[in-house]
């Protein structure tokens, strides 16, 4: 990093405060701002007003994540991307693994201290190893490049880069969510975090062989198709079976969601110059689709606000409860305090071997967010496929409730050491 806290103070005092101030006022404002919108939406959410009662915000967060979020990742990191940029942008998708990794490693110690109750040591280590790398860095990023005064220079090219460094590294998260999340998550065998007993549905039907059949259970046609015929449906039924067995034990379907979809669109068209020129430059014949984006676009930060701040409308609900006030104390703590600063050393570290681009303190920026964000939202939805949605609500009810405060202390720092 450009500046150490020593030299952080010492420019303070010799400036007066000024500086401090400045900073304080770019660090408080984003947070500001998120909170006045999530604000609005636990109040349209409340049974005062309910205008977003629950089943509108399922619609409103199928809405965003389905249009308005692929819309804004296609447009930002599409024109923002190039070959050359493709090369030098390779840490984003390692620091979100790093991330994982130390987040991960912080939450398996913490889980042997507090010692959560049965069966959620694993569901500990995942909530405080896995942050929001996405939603919630865009929204500050946004509520930070609108102000003209910002740190970073021009606004427009402010929000670009920074949309298009958070974009990168989405779909690394994604598939972190569906495999690394998803396996962590699962009750143990035989087992549900209600202790309740698991239905047990078979994978696929029994083959019953035709010959010891019982004659209803035989198809009718069956005895008038050729033996090769027979052979040749089989084969491929197998093969199709297979198929579709290799794309569920992969989560093909949940990896390659919308988000991820529009990444890897933005990315494969936005390092080809010819299909740049055709679709994203803003005298490209086709540019229109990407103006529509980037309206459509604008329109994610306050949808999802409004989603969160009507999400936490029901607070913790019983899901604190179950998992106690010292587990839940524990998580919160070892996200928005203990990760940050294990963020803070491999970003500087990365920066000292070179792996980092010179002089973009945007991109820097955005690896010390990735560290610092609250409890992944997506880690609640795989929580509930799981069948512990209600301790992951909870969860992120306090940690967003504590994270207003714990981020603006950590971009307070942040932005101290860049500048």
């Amino acid at each position: 990093m450009e500046k150490s806290l020593l030299s952080i103070l010492v420019d303070t005092q010799r400036g007066g405060g000024q500086s401090i101030l400045a900073t304080m006022k770019f660090a408080i404002l984003p947070i500001a701002k998120v909170f006045t919108i999530c604000f609005m939406g636990c109040l349209m959410a409340s049974k005062y007003v309910n205008i977003l009662p629950a089943n509108g915000r399922r619609l409103l967060n199928g809405l965003v994540f389905s249009l308005l979020l692929p819309c804004l990742i296609f447009s930002q990191l599409g024109r923002a991307i190039t070959l050359e940029n493709l090369l030098e942008w390779w840490y984003i998708p390692v620091n979100v693994i790093m991330a994982t990794i130390s987040g991960s490693l912080i939450g398996f110690i913490v889980a042997c201290i507090v010692r959560p109750p049965y069966p959620y040591f694993k569901f500990t280590i995942i909530h405080i190893g896995i942050g929001n790398i996405g939603n919630i860095p865009l929204v500050l990023i946004a509520a930070l490049c609108r102000d003209e005064s910002n740190p970073f220079g021009d606004s427009n090219k402010c929000s670009q880069d920074g949309n298009a460094y958070i974009s990168f590294g989405q779909w690394v998260g994604a598939v972190v969510l569906y495999t690394y999340v998803f396996q962590m998550l699962a009750p143990p065998p035989g087992e549900t975090f209600d202790s309740l007993e698991e239905e047990k549905l078979p994978i696929a039907a029994p083959v019953i062989a035709i010959n010891n059949a019982i004659p209803e259970q035989v198809p009718l046609l069956t005895q008038q198709k050729p033996e090769a015929i027979i052979l040749e449906s089989s084969k491929r039924g197998k093969i199709i079976s297979r198929l579709h067995y290799l794309v569920e034990k992969l989560k093909l379907k949940q990896i390659f969601q919308p988000p991820i979809t529009a990444s890897i669109l933005a990315i494969v068209i936005g390092t080809v110059p010819f299909l740049k020129k055709l679709i994203l430059t803003d005298d490209a014949p086709f540019f229109f689709f990407t103006d529509s984006c980037l309206i459509l676009g604008e329109a994610m930060i306050p949808c999802i606000l409004l989603a969160l701040g009507g999400n936490l409308v029901d607070g913790p609900g019983a899901g604190t409860a179950k998992l106690g006030f010292r587990t839940t104390a524990a998580i919160v703590f070892g996200r928005l305090i203990l990760v940050p600063p294990a963020g803070l050393g491999i970003v500087t570290l990365a920066d000292k071997l070179g792996f980092l681009p010179k002089g973009d303190k945007m991109f820097k920026f955005v690896l010390l967010l990735q560290h610092s964000m609250p409890t992944s939202v997506l880690s609640g939805a795989v929580a509930n496929l799981r069948g512990c949605g209600k301790e992951a609500a909870a969860v992120l009810f306090w940690v967003h409730i504590f994270a207003v405060f714990s981020i603006s202390g950590w971009i307070l720092l942040y932005l101290g050491l860049l500048f």
